[in-house]
């Protein structure tokens, strides 16, 4: 089988081959999803997004060949509705997922009661993140899209993207007690450019 666009073109006319494009990337909804609401209901927002997905397979943009960011981007969308469970989900966040975010800020610590604190105050600050913000850190650090898929995924321009990032990373650093005078960078993942035909 071909690459996704080719599945997903395939699959107006025969609507089977829609389960190759499952296949390839169910864990990476399952994994992305889980990470926010935890493995219950991140089975419901991958089978709702392959669902989705498939319903509107029809509007998919066969010029990109890679359909993760496009899932991850449904999934995204279908989460907002999850939006209570998520809010329980942040309020037990461990240091462990907290580090997965920012372990930079973590490194910082000196001590492992000041560690503690520190992702204790990550994790209140991500919460409080607008959920546009952290949707988009969310993509980027869980869902490992450079910065063009999540434009995709999101659906808005890069630019965008690059401003929702520097503020998220802003607010990190705050609540971090780290601060910075200098210029953001492009910190987009060069590794995971996404492929267009």
């Amino acid at each position: 089988m071909g690459p996704d666009n080719e599945v997903i073109e395939r699959s107006a006319r025969q609507p089977a081959v829609f389960a190759t494009l499952y296949d390839r990337h169910a864990t990476s909804v399952f994994r992305y999803a889980a990470q926010r609401l935890g493995d219950h209901a991140a089975d419901d927002v991958m089978s709702e997004t392959f669902l989705v997905a498939f319903e509107r397979r029809t509007a998919y943009d066969l010029t990109v060949i890679d359909a993760r960011p496009w899932l991850l981007g449904i999934a995204t969308r279908l989460m907002r509705k999850h939006a209570r469970v998520e809010a329980v989900a942040w309020r037990g966040m461990s240091a462990e997922l907290a580090a997965q975010i920012a372990p930079d800020f973590i490194e910082l610590a000196s001590a492992r009661i000041d560690a503690q604190r520190l992702t204790s105050g990550l994790a209140k600050a991500l919460r409080r993140l607008p959920e546009i913000d952290r949707d988009t850190l969310l993509l980027y650090a869980w869902g490992n899209l450079d910065y063009a898929s999540i434009a995709t995924a999101m659906q808005v321009p890069v630019g965008t993207v690059r401003s929702r990032l520097n503020r998220a990373r802003r607010r990190l650093r705050r609540a971090a007690g780290i601060e910075t005078h200098e210029q953001e960078t492009d910190h987009g993942r060069a590794d995971a450019a996404p492929q267009h035909a």
